[in-house]
């Protein structure tokens, strides 16, 4: 018996999110997205599209939300292929009020098959992400489950990561980019909190104020910092002064517990 929700009767994970979701204010938006990518990007480019986060789950807030999206391609992408996607996000954030910005990944997919991503992108494609048009990576990728490993190689380079992102916030000059930093990491915080306590709660969440409260069931002397996390991910102008205090109370901690928990995630070549 588990705690969690989010998974089957085998214990693996439901993929969640659906174009069927997809509020009305944001269908004209998906569909814009589609024809643009249909523009931007050949089918000898474009293997297959996902949407990922709050607009599939249906979730999606008008002047909030922003619109996720992973594209999976033939081949490693190139600076035109980045270029082409900056593109397609500039267009969408632009024509659609609704929207509150646009981001698109790209990765091949031989590298979103690779056994090196398998718990990490992989999961994320077969899991997270919603499928858009053509052929679903999720068919040639396992079945998960909340486990150590998934929780490792999803968010156990904290440590690594976390000299980098004290730098960027000490670099920031504006208030516009101390509030999109701001949301970034407070995301990452919660997403890590949760992570490291799903192999124990036994389920998956993509809410951000329910992950601060799983995490809290099991370390409740670190709650009022994640929780704080969590509002501040969903409000970052609203919580100015928090970021510093994350990066050097709950985050050095947190990297900590999770290397001693669940170890750390192996390194990618652009971690060198």
């Amino acid at each position: 018996m588990t705690n969690g929700t989010g998974l089957d009767e085998d214990g693996c994970f439901v993929r969640e999110g659906s174009l069927d979701r997809v509020s009305a204010r944001f269908v004209p938006v998906v569909a814009e997205l589609g024809a643009r990518l249909g523009a931007h990007f050949g089918p000898e480019r474009l293997h297959s599209s996902y949407l990922f986060g709050s607009i599939p789950r249906g979730t999606a807030v008008p002047g909030v939300s922003d619109l996720d999206a992973l594209l999976a391609l033939r081949e490693e992408p190139t600076d035109a292929d980045q270029a082409a996607a900056r593109a397609v996000e500039d267009r969408l954030d632009t024509a659609f009020p609704q929207l509150n910005g646009a981001g698109i990944l790209l990765f091949s997919t031989a590298r979103l098959l690779s056994e090196r991503e398998r718990h990490d992108l992989g999961w994320f494609v077969a899991c997270l992400c919603t499928p858009l048009s053509g052929p679903d990576l999720a068919a040639r990728l396992p079945r998960y489950r909340p486990t150590s490993l998934l929780a490792r190689e999803t968010n156990g380079d904290l440590f690594r990561s976390l000299p980098g992102l004290r730098e960027r916030v000490a670099a920031a000059t504006t208030e516009a980019e101390r509030t999109r930093l701001t949301r970034g990491v407070t995301r990452r915080l919660v997403r890590t909190g949760f992570t490291l306590v799903m192999p124990r709660w036994g389920g998956w969440t993509s809410d951000l104020a329910e992950s601060a409260e799983v995490f809290a069931r099991y370390y409740p002397a670190h709650a009022g910092q994640m929780r704080a996390a969590a509002r501040a991910a969903r409000a970052p102008a609203a919580h100015p002064e928090l970021l510093d205090e994350l990066l050097f109370g709950l985050a050095p901690w947190l990297a900590d517990e999770y290397l001693a928990v669940h170890g750390a995630k192996a390194p990618r070549p652009e971690d060198r």
